[in-house]
């Protein structure tokens, strides 16, 4: 039973025969990928079981064949006739799994082959199920190929063969082409051969290890790497027999280091020796062939303008050249770049030639890129369903098609429509989010998981990942970096961390007119300037964020962005709301009215509100021995200083003059000359009853949600507070005048600014409103300005 590198897969085979013998059949499942030679082992395995004297019933799964038709074929090579094998399966009845399964496990000693289970529908799956629930009491056996594994059975992956055993498998290949073979293929014999195959068809001519460099193709995922392909790029180079076949190696070369986040620099090494080289050589060809590598390996967004440009050259030249091949990847290319470019209407018309020409060519890889960007303009335009149906179509016809990075891609689409439409709208799969971060490194993954964290309430571990990944971005590039940027700035934003938002808005500043467009455009999270909005907001910066946010509101109305529309409106409103100025408060009424009423159409109401800056009411409190602050959406804790206790006595008695020798007295007991008290002690006790009780007024209006109520006894409670304070001074003192009033302005008004800078460093829009509102000199005051909240709790 031996086979080259596979003689534990053969004697786990074995085992199965012998159990099936006994009357303890089962399923045995060979996994892999294309090439590792399933087909070839299942076939071992059939012919040993024939020699056992095994009947061997052999079939295969066809992609995009009906379902059924597996068994259809199983019954009838079991002697079933082919009218009752129809009846049984008939795909206008019922499907009868167990009838299926008995007539194929009741007879003596039987194998079924199945190869490529992969490509089946899940009807066949569920008759697996139901035969391998019966062989297991029988003399039948079950031996199935998958590309992806199945969830039942014995399962075993096939891995790479080493050299030495590919060199048995191609035996009379010499040892220079056979390590070239080794490399381009990963060690999977059914690719190896094949390779071989192609060069033996060349007649040839060349080096096997240029031919193979140039031609296999790469196994890895966007922004993983192929090793094995990079190692074979750098030994063909050297071997290059002229100019235009170095250019095309070292473009291929730097286009393949693009997951590698630390060969930046080396990326833009070998893309200019390349352009340089194609250019002197003149060839429309090779010039479109580097051109297009070059594009993959310098990949950032500050290139958005120069890939449109090299776009339109691409397809320039391979037109001439008749390279339908470059040309496709010239239309995708434009698309890119003009969504990146925030031109939505032109990126659709690129991406249907690109869709019209994939149709054209049977490119099954191309046809399935298109359908993920159509699913992601979709969610840009708020048909959320057909997004979502879109993307189940990507996931299954890319599964077809062999597209490497297919999961991915669909993982990627559902989270855009879970970014705008909630997490309810799509679950964020945050263990394929962690175990991606951990095979991609470098590439800013921490920033989807960051996103997702905060948008499921879990904001200390959203900070966490914000703190990992920031350093990273700040001085990172790449084709996800603007979009791990502007995620970042969302984080940065709802976690209040205004340190890390300075640094955000600074870095995308530059970006300001684009989308944020993450890799290929199979994600578009909406314009720039929704972001610096979000970051200008928190920072303080009213008047810049407002004509952040107008500019995004702007894009998104363009391009019909609906969602877009919705996260714009709604934040546009609340800043208007903080910023107060003439003619705010009705803009912002009608911008939040707006944003529900689309919302609301487009079943966005789970997000409505989560973006929301509070600003009816902020406080400053005690909280243990620190001081707990929040205002609006910025959340700080302070340590306790003399001046926190002035504000908060400014900050109770909106409007009132409190004297500085009273703040002094009643915040640090200052000894000062006596004096007679101008209201007794009777007086005063009656000022502290008839502020309890308008306490409690207060507290039963606001339950009863009596706005009027509330408003008067707060005020008539302000009146009493500030008469009695003017008359006592705080603590009980008595108020006084004279050598000491001097004192007490210099050192109170010292003390409250020192307080304020200290606030508006953690806290700068509070800051800001505090700068605008406290007067200070011998009478201290809270008068609020434009921007702060209609209460203060303290």
């Amino acid at each position: 039973m031996a086979l080259v590198g596979r003689r534990a897969e053969m004697a786990e085979a074995g085992r199965l025969l012998e159990s099936a013998a006994a009357g303890r059949g089962g399923v045995l499942v060979f996994t892999g990928p294309p090439g590792s030679g399933r087909t070839e082992l299942a076939g071992a395995a059939a012919r040993e079981a024939a020699r056992r004297g095994f009947e061997v019933l052999r079939t295969a799964a066809v992609r995009g064949q009906a379902s059924r038709l597996v068994w259809v074929r199983l019954l009838r090579d079991a002697g079933t006739p082919d009218d009752l094998a129809w009846q049984m399966i008939d795909g206008s009845m019922p499907l009868d799994a167990d009838a299926v399964a008995r007539r194929l496990t009741t007879s003596g000693r039987r194998l079924l082959v199945i190869d490529d289970l992969d490509h089946a529908g899940p009807e066949d799956l569920q008759v697996l199920r139901a035969v391998a629930a019966l062989a297991a009491a029988s003399c039948t056996g079950v031996i199935a190929t998958s590309a992806l594994p199945l969830g039942f059975g014995t399962e075993l992956r096939l891995g790479r063969l080493s050299e030495e055993e590919l060199a048995e498998v191609l035996p009379g290949v010499p040892p220079q082409a056979r390590h070239g073979l080794w490399l381009a293929s990963g060690g999977l014999p059914g690719l190896a051969a094949s390779l071989s195959a192609e060069l033996a068809a060349g007649g040839g001519d060349g080096d096997p290890l240029v031919i193979l460099a140039l031609t296999a193709s790469s196994r890895a995922e966007f922004l993983d790497v192929d090793a094995e392909l990079v190692r074979l790029l750098e030994l063909a180079l050297p071997r290059a027999p002229d100019q235009a076949t170095r250019a095309r190696l070292l473009a291929r070369l730097a286009q393949e280091l693009l997951g590698d986040s630390s060969a930046a620099p080396r990326r833009r090494a070998l893309a200019d020796e390349a352009l340089k080289l194609a250019r002197d050589v003149g060839v429309p060809q090779v010039l479109a062939e580097v051109l297009d590598a070059r594009l993959h390996a310098l990949w950032d967004p500050a290139g958005a303008e120069d890939r449109l440009a090299a776009a339109s050259e691409i397809l320039e030249l391979a037109r001439e050249a008749g390279d339908d091949v470059r040309e496709r990847h010239g239309l995708f290319w434009r698309f890119v770049a003009l969504m990146e470019l925030g031109r939505v209407g032109d990126a659709e018309a690129a991406l249907a030639g690109f869709e019209r020409a994939a149709a054209a060519a049977g490119d099954g890889q191309a046809a399935v890129m298109a359908t993920a960007r159509h699913a992601m303009l979709a969610t840009l335009r708020g048909r959320f369903d057909e997004a979502a149906l879109l993307a189940g179509r990507v996931a299954a016809d890319g599964a077809r098609a062999g597209l490497a990075d297919t999961e991915r891609l669909a993982g990627a689409l559902y989270g855009q429509i879970a970014f705008y439409r909630g997490p309810a709208g799509a679950p964020f799969p945050m263990d394929q989010l962690a175990a991606l971060a951990r095979r991609l490194p470098g590439h800013f993954i921490e920033a989807n998981s960051a996103v997702a964290l905060m948008m499921n309430g879990r904001v200390d571990e959203a900070q966490a990942e914000l703190d990992r990944v920031l350093p990273a971005v700040l001085a990172g590039s790449g084709p996800r970096w603007l979009g791990a940027a502007a995620m970042l700035a969302f984080t940065a934003a709802h976690t209040r961390d205004t340190a890390a938002a300075a640094r955000l808005r600074d870095v995308l500043l530059p970006y300001r007119g684009q989308l944020v467009v993450l890799g290929g455009a199979n994600t578009c999270l909406g314009p720039v300037a929704f972001f610096l909005g979000l970051l200008a907001a928190r920072l303080g910066l009213l008047d810049e964020a407002a004509s952040c946010l107008d500019e995004a509101t702007a894009v998104a109305e363009d391009n019909g962005a609906l969602p877009g529309l919705v996260l714009s409106l709604e934040t546009v409103a609340e800043v208007l709301s903080l910023r107060q100025a003439p003619g705010d408060r009705q803009k912002a009424s009608a911008c939040l009215d707006r944003a529900r009423t689309i919302a609301e159409r487009l079943g966005m109401t789970e997000w409505l509100g989560r973006l929301a800056i509070a600003s009816h009411q902020w406080s400053l409190r005690r909280d243990g021995q620190d001081w707990l602050l929040e205002a609006g959406p910025e959340r700080a804790r302070l340590r306790d200083s003399r001046g926190l206790h002035y504000l908060q006595a400014l900050l109770a008695a909106p409007g009132s003059e409190i004297l500085a020798l009273d703040l002094a007295a009643g915040g640090s007991g200052l000894a000062v000359a006596g004096a007679d008290p101008i209201l007794d002690a009777t007086a005063k006790d009656a000022y502290r009853r008839r502020i309890r009780e308008l306490d409690s007024e207060l507290a039963v209006a606001e339950r009863a949600g009596d706005v009027v109520a509330a408003e008067r006894v707060e005020k008539d409670r302000q009146a009493l507070v500030a008469e009695l304070r003017r008359a006592s001074g705080l603590g009980g003192r008595p108020r006084l005048a004279g050598v000491d009033a001097e004192r007490a302005r210099v050192n109170v008004t010292r003390t409250i600014r020192a307080a304020i800078d200290h606030i508006a460093a953690v806290a700068p829009i509070l800051g800001a409103h505090l700068q605008s509102s406290i007067r200070t000199g011998t009478a201290c005051r809270y008068q609020p300005a434009a921007g702060g909240p209609a209460r203060w709790r303290t």
